[in-house]
């Protein structure tokens, strides 16, 4: 049996492109939103123009949550191929976003096949650079 030890790292990420999109209900109160979204990170993942589908469900015009899923083609910590992070998270209305990361079980390929982890971020709305916390597995 082989055993992996759990690497921690971390980071930012830079919002390059976001294109939201009304799905169902009013502007002003309860409706779903979906956003096609493009990031680049630096730091223990290093990827250009990463492809991410968000569902968003707003409960107010400020305050909700949302999930996505986001495909990584890049390296993580100089290891290349590619993985799928899951994200789960909510926004407020002081602007402040909350996210937990998890990497899809079996979505690795490359040298990041068999790679599992788990992550978060604190994001403020409007701020285009946001740290990230990774901690992985590898095999």
């Amino acid at each position: 049996m082989t055993t992996h030890t759990a690497e921690s790292g971390a980071g930012t990420f830079t919002f390059s492109h976001w294109d939201e999109k009304p799905v169902a209900g009013a502007d002003s109160g309860a409706r779903i939103a979906h956003a096609a979204v493009t990031n680049d990170f630096t730091g223990t993942i290093e990827a250009t123009g990463t492809s991410c589908e968000y569902t968003l469900v707003y409960t107010d015009e400020t305050t909700g949550a949302f999930v996505g899923y986001e495909f990584v083609e890049g390296t993580v910590e100089g290891r290349t191929g590619s993985f799928v992070l899951e994200q789960r998270g909510s926004f407020g209305a002081d602007g402040t976003i909350t996210c937990a990361l998890t990497v899809q079980p079996g979505s690795g390929t490359g040298e990041l096949a068999g790679l599992g982890g788990t992550g978060a971020f604190t994001a403020r709305h409007g701020e285009p650079s946001v740290p990230y916390t990774f901690t992985y597995t590898i095999g």
